[in-house]
């Protein structure tokens, strides 16, 4: 199970790292997006992951059978977090397209480029 968890999380980050250094805004923000999913993922499973255990064994006063309730917290609160940081990040990527004309991350495309400079009497 733990190889299974942390061949996703690599697979995760990789694809997010990806898509991050893409030329395109929509590509960057999906994959920010994966990359949060990882970091998630990866702070989830620092909770002391278990296979068909229950969260809280009945031990009494023994602090190292009770599943630590903090990285669940941090997950839920970042879930929220990258949620709403995605529809902000969705909605700059709209109005910034209808400004330029298009979505590449430097607002212009690498065709158009050429073309810009030559009307400008260079």
């Amino acid at each position: 199970m733990e190889l299974v968890l942390s061949l996703g999380i690599g697979v995760l980050a990789a694809s997010g790292v990806w898509l991050l250094l893409r030329p395109r805004t929509f590509q960057a923000i999906l994959g920010l997006s994966l990359l949060t999913y990882a970091v998630n993922l990866f702070i989830f499973a620092m909770g002391r992951l278990k296979v068909g255990a229950a969260p809280v064994l009945a031990s009494g006063t023994d602090a190292a059978g009770i599943a630590d309730p903090v990285p669940q917290a941090l997950v839920l609160t970042a879930l929220v977090i990258s949620f709403a940081l995605t529809a902000l990040f969705l909605v700059v990527l709209l109005a910034a397209r209808g400004v330029t004309g298009s979505d590449h991350v430097d607002g212009q495309e690498p065709g158009r480029r050429e073309q810009g400079l030559g009307k400008s009497g260079r």
